[in-house]
C-alpha cells in the first residue's frame, strides 16, 4: 500500500473573509465632504442609497467567530465553495447505470492510511467536479462523493447524510482520514461543503491539508481550520468503521482477532496516533520496558524505535528486518505473541548480547547498543508532562528547560533569561535542539515531549 503524505501547500489567491468579500462587493466610496460627525451635501445620500442597494443585493452570511482568518497571500476567492451536489445515489458500473439498487446503512471497516491513499488517487487523477457525472470507481464526482469514495462507503451520500456513517470529535481530536462537514438546512444543494482532513501544518494548529473535491478538480491545499468561509458551521466528525474507532486502537484481547497491521504510514517519525501507543504497550509487554522513561504514549519517538529495533534483533532478523520500525511481520509477531522477548539488560557492555541465538556477533552488538542508549540516565529529572510547557505556562520547568539549553549551546535563542514564562524564545530552542537530532516535521515541532527531555538533560 502506498505511503500517504501530508505535504503543506500555499494556497493561491485573495482572503474571502465575509468581510473581505463585502469590500470587493461594494464600490469604492468618494470622499465626503462635510465637517466629520455632521451631515454632508445631498449626493452623501445618493451614495448610500446606491451601497444600501448593492448591499441588499448581497447574499446575507453568517456571523463568524472573527472578522478575518490568519492572514495569508493566496487565499482563495469566493465566498461559499462553488460545489453544488447531487443527492444520495448507488455506486454506478461501467455502463453508467446504477451498479445495485441503493445506499447501505454500514461503515464498512477502513483505515486511516487507506482513506488518504483513496483520496490521493483522485488527486492524481485530476478527476474534474461535476454532480452528476460519475467516476470510473462508482462515485460521484462532488464534494459528497470524494468522501464517499475515501471513506469506502457503500453508495454515494450526500453533506445531510454523511454524518450517519461517522462520530463527533472535537478539534484537538481530528487526525488524518477525519472530515469537516458544513450542512447548510437553508440551501443544502449549493450551500453544503465538506472535506478531508489531512494533517496539521504546523504547531499552532491553525492551518490544515485539505483534501476536497471543487471546481476545476481535485485538490489539495493548506486552508485555515475550518474552512475559508463559514468557518464556525463545519464540524469534526470520525470514520465509525475506522479500525482504531472513535477513542483509538484497543489493545489485543486473548481470543479475539488482532488488530490488523495499520500500514507503515502509522509510524515512524510525525506519527501521532493510538496505534503507537499499542505498539509501546506490546513492546513493553515483550520486554522493552527500559526504553521508555515515560509512556508509551501516542507520539512516536526514538524510544519506540529503539525497542523495535530490540524486538527485531531478539528474533534474528538483521538489515532491513532490524531498523526499527514495524512492518507487518513485526506486527504480527507482537499481536499474536510470537517470537522472542526481547532480553534483559546485561549492563552496557551486553545488554543485548543474547538477543538471538541465531543472531551473529554483529548483530548482537547492534542490539547491545541499542539497549544501552535505551537506559535512561539517573541523573535525567523525570519528565513534568507537555502541560508545563504550552503557551501561558508559568513553571520552575520552563526555567530549568532553558538552563539546560543554553548550556547546550542553544542560548543564542534567548535576548534575556530563560525564566518561567514559556515563550517563543524557548520554543525555538527546543525546535533547533530537535533538529540537532535529525526529526523533522510533528518530532521537531519545539514542544519538548519526555524524548526531547530525556536527551536534553542526558
Amino acid at each position: 500500500m502506498e505511503t500517504p503524505e501530508f505535504e503543506e501547500f500555499d494556497p493561491a489567491s485573495d482572503c474571502d473573509c465575509p468581510g473581505c468579500v463585502r469590500e470587493r462587493r461594494l464600490p469604492t466610496p468618494a470622499v465626503l465632504p462635510g465637517a466629520v460627525g455632521r451631515p454632508a451635501a445631498n449626493r452623501v445620500f445618493v451614495i448610500a442609497a446606491a451601497a444600501g442597494a448593492v448591499l441588499a443585493a448581497v447574499p446575507s452570511m453568517p456571523a463568524v467567530a472573527a472578522a478575518h482568518g490568519p492572514a495569508r497571500p493566496g487565499d482563495p476567492a469566493g465566498d461559499e465553495p462553488d460545489t453544488p451536489q447531487g443527492g444520495e445515489a448507488p455506486l454506478h458500473g461501467p455502463a453508467g447505470g446504477p451498479a445495485k439498487p441503493g445506499t447501505g446503512v454500514e461503515a464498512p471497516a477502513t483505515t486511516r492510511a487507506e482513506i488518504i491513499n483513496r483520496a490521493k488517487k483522485w488527486i492524481a487523477a485530476q478527476v474534474p467536479y461535476s454532480m452528476s457525472a460519475y467516476w470510473t470507481d462508482g462515485y460521484r464526482q462532488d464534494c459528497s462523493g470524494f468522501v464517499s469514495m475515501a471513506w469506502n462507503l457503500p453508495g454515494n451520500e450526500w453533506t445531510g447524510s454523511l454524518d450517519t456513517f461517522g462520530v463527533r470529535i472535537s478539534r484537538d481530536q481530528l487526525q488524518p482520514g477525519d472530515i469537516l462537514l458544513f450542512h447548510n438546512p437553508a440551501d443544502p444543494q449549493n450551500g453544503s461543503h465538506v472535506v478531508l482532513f489531512g494533517g496539521w501544518t504546523d504547531y499552532t494548529h491553525t492551518y490544515y491539508i485539505a483534501y476536497e473535491q471543487t471546481r476545476p478538480s481535485t485538490r489539495r491545499q493548506s486552508t485555515p481550520y475550518a474552512y475559508w468561509s463559514n468557518s464556525t458551521h463545519y464540524l469534526p466528525y470520525r470514520h465509525k468503521g475506522l479500525a482504531d474507532g472513535a477513542s483509538g486502537a484497543q489493545p489485543s484481547v486473548p481470543g479475539t482477532k488482532p488488530v490488523p497491521f495499520p500500514g507503515a504510514s502509522a509510524f515512524g517519525p510525525g506519527a501521532n496516533n493510538a496505534y503507537v501507543t499499542q505498539l509501546g504497550r506490546l513492546l513493553v509487554e515483550r520486554g522493552g520496558r527500559r526504553f521508555y522513561t515515560s509512556g508509551p504514549g501516542p507520539r512516536w519517538s526514538n524510544a519506540d524505535r529503539r525497542a523495535t529495533q530490540a524486538f527485531q534483533l531478539a528474533q534474528g532478523w538483521k538489515g532491513a528486518g532490524a531498523d526499527g520500525l514495524p512492518g507487518p511481520r513485526t506486527w504480527s509477531y507482537l499481536v499474536e505473541k510470537k517470537g522472542r522477548d526481547i532480553p534483559p539488560a546485561a549492563g552496557t557492555a551486553g545488554t543485548a548480547g543474547t538477543a538471538s541465538t541465531a543472531s551473529t556477533a554483529s548483530t548482537a552488538g547492534t542490539a547491545a547498543t541499542a539497549g544501552a542508549a535505551g537506559a535512561p540516565s539517573a541523573a535525567v529529572p523525570a519528565f513534568p508532562g507537555r502541560g508545563m510547557f504550552r503557551p501561558g505556562a508559568h513553571n520552575a520547568y520552563v526555567t530549568l528547560l532553558g538552563k539546560q539549553l543554553v548550556k547546550k549551546g542553544f542560548g543564542a535563542f534567548y535576548a534575556t533569561g530563560p525564566g518561567p514564562d514559556w515563550g517563543e524564545s524557548d520554543r525555538r530552542a527546543v525546535e533547533a535542539f530537535q533538529r540537532t537530532q535529525g526529526w523533522r516535521g510533528g518530532t521537531a515541532d519545539g514542544s519538548p515531549g519526555p524524548e526531547t527531555w530525556r536527551r536534553l538533560f542526558s
